[in-house]
């Protein structure tokens, strides 16, 4: 391999790239933009559940229930209704997503140790936002109704009543159960595929398009040459955006790597050289700019949201989707990001996902140049 063509390759696809104020547009701009959408407005936390009352009951015992339910940070209480009816319609009409409904008697019932049940409707809607606001409820009628058997017990003079199983529940990796914790690792493998293969997926297609290709086959260059040359300036370009993701997901979101940058930076330049292998070979196939980025995106962007385990788990898609996410580079990247924000593991512990993705770039290149070849080079 000779050197001196490789960097005069590179060097006229950076001419090109700065000449070109939309490839550096998408290749700065949307990683930034990205950053601060999924940041800020993707969340998978449920807190401050829109609740309206009805409240028949008007009494002392159903104003501290409502009290300490209005203390939770799940829930918040937008508005006190007169009926049921109204409650529906706030349901209905989307103002509120869960009613909460004492009904008459509540309060006597349970003076008269009876059953005293009052309502809950929830918006399902959306189904993971309404499981989990279940969840809340449910635990917090379990709550409040041991602290009514409690103080039942002290009024009777008899002994408080211990349970014979007591669970101690300690999160380990996002201790404060943060979704961004994990959110703002992950969109990195979305950024690597935006730059490194959205943007290399018109670089050969290019060539192509504008006529220039006979000439590059007339020329003493290979085909590893050529692709080297024309990933470099891409590979920089990409390695930039990790940098400035791991800065901003410091700065603004509090994310801040448990294991050793190098490990992270040695796993984004595997994963990043993946991606420009995968762009290259969609564009020395498809030899159109439109049909090349149309293809990266189908192929590597919305794979690498849709089944690396970023946004949606593998374990609960089926078995063909869970097999195919095997063959989906970020799968393995998401998790090494994992190891190495949440979990505080090193290379002994993730050198399987490591070995894949070096193993997915020998693969991918040797198709580029093989496809390469027979064009001529």
């Amino acid at each position: 391999m000779n050197i001196r063509i490789v960097a005069a390759v590179a060097r006229k696809e950076y001419y090109h790239l700065i000449r070109d104020y939309r490839s550096l547009y998408l290749a700065f701009a949307i990683p930034i933009i990205l950053i601060l959408l999924f940041g800020y407005a993707l969340s998978l936390d449920v807190e401050n559940i829109k609740t309206v009352v009805v409240d028949y009951d008007r009494t002392v015992l159903s104003r501290d229930f409502l009290g300490k339910f209005e203390a939770s940070p799940y829930f918040k209480i937008i508005d006190f209704l007169p009926n049921s009816a109204a409650a529906t319609d706030a349901l209905d009409h989307g103002k509120t997503t869960m009613a909460l409904i004492i009904p008459p008697g509540w309060t006597a019932q349970i003076h008269a140790d009876r059953e005293s049940p009052l309502q809950v409707l929830l918006d399902g809607s959306d189904p993971n936002f309404a499981g989990i606001a279940r969840t809340y409820i449910t635990t917090f009628i379990d709550v409040y109704n041991s602290r009514l058997l409690r103080n039942f017990l002290n009024r009777q003079g008899m002994e408080e009543l211990h349970t014979p199983v007591e669970g101690r529940i300690r999160v380990w990796f996002n201790e404060d159960l943060e979704s961004r914790n994990f959110i703002v690792p992950g969109i990195i493998a979305v950024i690597i595929m935006i730059v490194g293969a959205i943007l290399t997926s018109l670089v050969i297609a290019r060539e192509y398009e504008n006529g220039t290709m006979e000439t590059l086959r007339s020329l003493p260059i290979t085909a590893s040459e050529f692709l080297i040359g024309k990933s470099i300036p891409y590979f920089f370009i990409g390695l930039a955006d990790v940098l400035v993701a791991i800065f901003m997901g410091q700065v603004l979101f509090g994310v801040v790597m448990k294991s050793s940058f190098w490990l992270m930076m040695l796993a984004s330049s595997l994963y990043l050289m993946v991606a420009l292998a995968l762009g290259l070979l969609i564009s020395s196939i498809t030899k159109s700019q439109l049909l090349a980025n149309q293809g990266a995106i189908l192929v590597t962007y919305l794979p690498s949201l849709l089944l690396s385990n970023f946004v949606f788990p593998i374990s609960n898609m089926p078995k063909p989707l869970q097999m195919l996410t095997y063959a989906v580079p970020a799968t393995y990247y998401v998790d090494i990001l994992s190891g190495i924000y949440l979990k505080h593991l090193g290379l002994a512990d993730m050198w399987p996902s490591v070995c894949v993705m070096a193993g997915m770039v020998l693969v991918l290149m040797a198709l580029n140049i093989a496809t390469l070849r027979k064009e001529g080079f």
